[in-house]
């Protein structure tokens, strides 16, 4: 595939001044393909890997319509947009073959720490956001209480 693009691409520049008022995209083009070259064939070096956006669209597709069947809800949780980092990567995981039991003990118990951290901070941003879109004045009331309140003396 690589090759039949590589000379697709040769063609087109050997026949350039053949395009008329068409050279600029020729040009376009040429600049934007190099600028992607490094990562363009990047899905056929790794197996399993979806080849098009086509097959993307389909796996988190596939996950949106498990969830909302799971859950009896009509959209995507909101779960989904706070844990969909581990939801959708254990999903797909789990859909593509059995986890074992010895593959979960193996876990680095310092990396899944961390990053339950990072979902316990961006749970933490959400409910403050939840709290200032409900009562805008309480909530900085409440910082500004917080702000001047004195500090004990070290």
């Amino acid at each position: 595939m690589q090759a039949r693009y590589e000379r697709l691409l040769q063609a087109w520049a050997e026949r350039r001044g053949e395009a008329g008022t068409l050279a600029e995209a020729v040009d376009h083009f040429m600049k934007v393909t190099a600028s992607y070259r490094p990562g363009l064939f990047h899905c056929y070096r790794v197996d399993g890997l979806p080849r098009t956006n086509n097959a993307l669209e389909q796996l988190f597709g596939a996950h949106r319509h498990h969830e909302r069947r799971a859950t009896g809800r009509k959209t995507a949780s909101p779960a989904l947009v706070l844990r969909g980092a581990v939801r959708l990567v254990a999903g797909v995981v789990t859909r593509a073959r059995p986890v074992t039991a010895r593959e979960l003990a193996v876990a680095d118990r310092d990396r899944w720490l961390a990053l339950r951290a990072s979902l316990e901070r961006r749970r933490q941003a959400r409910v403050m956001r939840r709290r200032f879109r409900r009562d805008p004045d309480a909530f900085l009331a409440r910082l500004e209480q917080r702000l001047f309140q004195p500090t004990l003396p070290s």
